[in-house]
C-alpha cells in the first residue's frame, strides 16, 4: 500500500491501530487530536467508556501544552502525535520542538482539596496527566519535549 503524503499516517499504520498525525500550533486543533485519538481507542476496544473520556483529557492537557511551547518559543513546524493500539493498551506521544523544561524542577502540586490548589491558574497539566494516565514519561530538552503516555485495560 501507499503511504499518503505529508500526514504521517499510512493505510498499514491505521490497520495496525497505529495513527500519526502533525497539527499547526493553534489552540483549534486540539479538539481534532482528542477526537482522532478517542476513535482510534474505540476502534480497538482496550478501554472502558470512562478510560476513554479520561484519554480525551490528558491528550488535550499534552496537547495544548505542545502547542503553547511551540507559541512562546515562535516554532511554527507541526506538533506530531502518535497513538498505538494494541495488547490492551492505547500508547500516545506528544512531541513538540518548543525550548524544552525542566520536569524535575516543576513545582509540586497541593492536593486537590487544598484551598492552595484554587490559587493556581495554570501548571495543572500535568498534575492532570500523572493523575490520569496509567503510565506517563516527559522528556525534555533544548530540540523539544515528549510526553509518552499509557492507558492499560
Amino acid at each position: 500500500m501507499k503511504e499518503l503524503p505529508d500526514r504521517g499516517l499510512s493505510p498499514e499504520a491505521a490497520m495496525n491501530g497505529s495513527i500519526e498525525i502533525e497539527i499547526p500550533a493553534r489552540a483549534d486543533y486540539v479538539s481534532l487530536v482528542r477526537l482522532v485519538v478517542a476513535a482510534a481507542a474505540e476502534l480497538a476496544p482496550s478501554l472502558e467508556p470512562s478510560r476513554i473520556d479520561d484519554l480525551r483529557v490528558v491528550v488535550s492537557e499534552a496537547t495544548t501544552n505542545a502547542i503553547q511551547a511551540h507559541i512562546r518559543s515562535g516554532c511554527t513546524r507541526p506538533v506530531r502525535v502518535c497513538c498505538r493500539c494494541s495488547d490492551g493498551r492505547v500508547s500516545v506521544t506528544v512531541r513538540d520542538q518548543g525550548p524544552g523544561f525542566d520536569v524535575e524542577a516543576l513545582p509540586e502540586m497541593p492536593p486537590p482539596e487544598s484551598p492552595a490548589r484554587l490559587g493556581r491558574e495554570s501548571g495543572m497539566g500535568i498534575s492532570i496527566i500523572r493523575t490520569l494516565a496509567d503510565e506517563s514519561h516527559f522528556r525534555s530538552g533544548p530540540e523539544g519535549t515528549e510526553v509518552h503516555l499509557a492507558f492499560l485495560r
